[in-house]
């Protein structure tokens, strides 16, 4: 009877040591993404309009539905800057699901609509390969040319310019609110173009509220932008989740995420 309740003992503590093994492989998986460490905005898994990709340079969650990404996640530092050229090989992507539209660069041809870039070529020029992935079409989304080369634009070379001042940023960029579509209605146009970033003053230090900061905008995708200053499209973290349903850094601590992305 001893050695039966013995067996039962040593069976139940090497079922609670595999469980205890199985979750802290998955919660060293969570940390060695670096462009998910904050979190994963829409809890993007393998639903064909919530499908995740996860890349070296950026991880995003895709649409099928509306040939576009649904956002987009990367990590920014100095270490991503260098001079190499901006590679211009727009491709499909051709990770994406079968049965899934993988959208291609001709799709935007004659539409009015720039290629844009939600991770930019520009923050990514350490490497030609890392530059060459920004190209891939599934970072890409239709803009008006007034919002990305302007604005949109404007607002990139701030936060690189943050980056510069030794900050580490998390950013997080996509779009809103079915417009208009394009490529035989198969490419989806968002009236609206948002864009979260969590800025770390300190890189090396823990989060706090005296070491992190967020900054937001929701620029409308549309001409009505032109000659204007992204600074005039500034809104709450809080905002933006209230508006895409996201949630946005919840990997930080509750009572720091409340109150950095109360402030605008």
């Amino acid at each position: 009877m001893r050695l039966k309740q013995k067996l039962i003992v040593s069976n139940l503590f090497r079922g609670i040591a595999l469980v205890a093994i199985a979750l802290l492989a998955a919660c060293t998986q969570v940390s060695q993404n670096i462009h998910l460490k904050y979190g994963n905005p829409s809890q993007a898994q393998t639903k064909p309009d919530n499908y995740l990709i996860e890349r070296p340079q950026y991880a995003l969650s895709y649409n099928c539905s509306a040939g576009i990404p649904n956002w987009v996640s990367w990590q920014l530092d100095r270490s991503w800057i260098g001079k190499v050229e901006r590679s211009n090989d727009f491709r499909p992507d051709l990770d994406l699901p079968e049965n899934c539209y993988a959208s291609k660069p001709y799709d935007y041809r004659g539409s009015g609509y720039d290629r844009g870039h939600l991770a930019p070529s520009g923050d990514r020029t350490r490497r030609q390969q890392d530059n060459s992935a920004t190209f891939i079409m599934s970072n890409i989304i239709p803009q008006a040319p007034e919002n990305n080369r302007e604005v949109w634009r404007e607002f990139e070379e701030y936060c690189r310019d943050l980056v510069f001042e030794g900050k580490e940023l998390y950013i997080i960029a996509g779009g809103n609110e079915d417009g208009k579509k394009i490529a035989k209605n198969r490419v989806t146009v968002q009236k609206y173009n948002w864009k979260v970033v969590l800025i770390l003053d300190r890189p090396q230090d823990k989060i706090s509220v005296d070491n992190a900061r967020t900054i937001a905008v929701w620029i409308p995708n549309s001409p009505t932008v032109e000659r204007s200053d992204w600074r005039d499209y500034v809104v709450s973290v809080g905002r933006v989740e209230k508006k895409t349903g996201y949630n946005f850094f919840d990997r930080i601590p509750k009572a720091v995420q409340k109150q950095i992305e109360r402030s605008n």
